[in-house]
């Protein structure tokens, strides 16, 4: 870690198996992360005060799961239940981090994987073309096949509408395509058995069938109405795009290189995220974009590009991974004017698709950092990995977690900033990984084109080590 982790000790989980290692660190108290979002991610994620009582000097210790339940049984609280929070710390407490079971494995890269909102389907980009749509409630059946139109190198994202009956899909191109997922045929082959409708947001007029000139879009989002897409491109621009009107409503000149990753900040869509090759995260506010013509506020810390964002969902926290092998902790109020900057100086040399991470850089800290907390252990290089908050619902995003270059699944703990779990099987890198909503079960997906499912408890059996047919 990049900062003190005082009282962090090892504690063997007893779960590691043939092939495949899982690592845990716990920590008794941290002075970690001073900060208001240490007492929201409590406040979310904490036992109730008289469920915990009578543990004396250890309030920072999780109480046991059987204190919690005769807490509960014997109506300590006057609730007669838990409450939101005491469930997620009973929750939490059990990692998904036993296995893997195969979901599927392709002859072909992995890029992106998302469950969808309610969990009960699972989208996978691959890099031929291909993308799938799994129903996990009916045993992770295939329920669409996608093959994707005028791809360029590879699917870079793909984005699922609140109401799961679209499906974004995002290449080296200009053109995003939306595909209708809640028609009955199982294959979608573009144009031939489905349309696949391309959205322009070059806003040049060109060919929907030559997809060549024009910027590629590395990241697209839907927002929380499903009203617009907001994209991230080659550019060093983002585009907001209507769906109603079917065209860009905004464009803003964002970064100064690529930008790799944008978001809404929350569901009211007005502030957007983005991250850029530029080393900088800046913060965009919809509301006096069109008056003031600047961002809101930039967020220095980050000594190499940045990789992916994600928000915690109040417009106030986000993350980010950084090819400087960094998770960094924002919070928006700590943002800088937008004021002229000039970048940090690194080695001209170094390339991170196809070189190591200098090893004299690895402590290196940048002398105007503003991020609140920074997690290290993972590896960014060579694609751009993707990070995030753990769900609410189960865990109170008490953890944040992000795929790496050594094939490895790394969990930390927000708040005190252990690495709590690391979860290696894969043979290439891990790009991708979401965690379920609602269920203790984790999916990476990997370059060695496997998508790969950890859960909590798991079946009794240990984890088949059949690799499937690949495709």
């Amino acid at each position: 870690m990049s900062r003190s982790r005082k009282g962090v000790n090892a504690c063997n989980d007893g779960n590691s198996l043939s092939g495949t290692s899982a690592t845990r660190v716990c920590s008794e108290s941290s002075d970690f992360l001073d900060h208001d979002i240490a007492q929201l991610t409590r406040i979310r994620s904490g036992p109730h005060e008289l469920l915990s009582r009578g543990v004396r000097g250890r309030m920072r210790l999780p109480v046991s799961t059987l204190k919690m339940l005769v807490g509960r049984e014997g109506n300590y609280t006057g609730r007669g239940r838990f409450s939101s929070a005491d469930s997620c710390h009973v929750l939490s407490r059990y990692l998904p981090i036993n296995g893997p079971w195969w979901v599927d494995r392709m002859q072909t890269r992995a890029y992106v994987s998302q469950f969808s909102a309610d969990g009960s389907l699972f989208v996978a980009g691959f890099q031929r073309s291909y993308i799938r749509i799994y129903n996990v409630d009916r045993g992770w059946k295939v329920q669409k096949n996608i093959l994707a139109k005028s791809l360029r190198w590879t699917i870079t994202d793909t984005s699922l509408s609140p109401d799961q009956h679209f499906l974004v899909y995002s290449s080296l191109s200009p053109v995003v395509h939306i595909v209708n997922v809640g028609s009955a045929a199982t294959e979608s082959v573009a144009n031939i058995t489905e349309i696949h409708e391309g959205l322009d947001f070059s806003g040049d007029d060109h060919d929907d069938d030559d997809d060549d000139d024009g910027p590629g879009i590395f990241s697209v989002k839907f927002s929380t109405d499903g009203r617009e897409l907001v994209a991230a491109s080659s550019n060093n621009s983002i585009y907001v795009y209507d769906l109603e009107s079917k065209r860009p409503s905004l464009r803003i000149l964002a970064h100064k290189s690529d930008v790799n990753t944008v978001c809404f900040a929350d569901e009211t869509g007005h502030l957007i995220f983005s991250g850029s090759d530029d080393h900088l995260c800046k913060v965009w506010d919809r509301r006096c974009f069109v008056s003031q013509g600047k961002a809101a506020g930039v967020l220095i810390g980050h000594l190499e590009g940045v990789t992916f964002i994600d928000s915690r969902g109040d417009g106030r926290y986000f993350i980010s991974n950084g090819k400087d092998q960094a998770t960094k902790l924002w919070d928006i109020r700590k943002m800088s004017s937008n004021t002229a900057y000039n970048p940090w100086q690194r080695d001209p040399e170094w390339d991170y698709r196809w070189m190591e991470y200098p090893t004299h850089a690895k402590n290196l800290k940048h002398p105007h950092d503003q991020s609140l907390a920074t997690y290290k252990g993972h590896s960014v290089l060579r694609t751009l990995i993707r990070c995030y908050f753990s769900p609410v619902y189960s865990t109170g995003q008490k953890y944040i977690y992000t795929g790496s270059r050594d094939g490895s699944l790394y969990i930390y703990d927000l708040v005190s900033g252990a690495q709590v779990a690391c979860c290696h099987h894969h043979e290439d890198a891990v790009r991708d990984c979401s965690w379920h909503p609602f269920y203790p079960m984790i999916i990476t997906s990997s370059w060695d084109g496997a998508i790969a499912r950890w859960e909590f408890p798991g079946s009794n059996k240990e984890p088949s080590r059949w690799e499937p047919r690949r495709r």
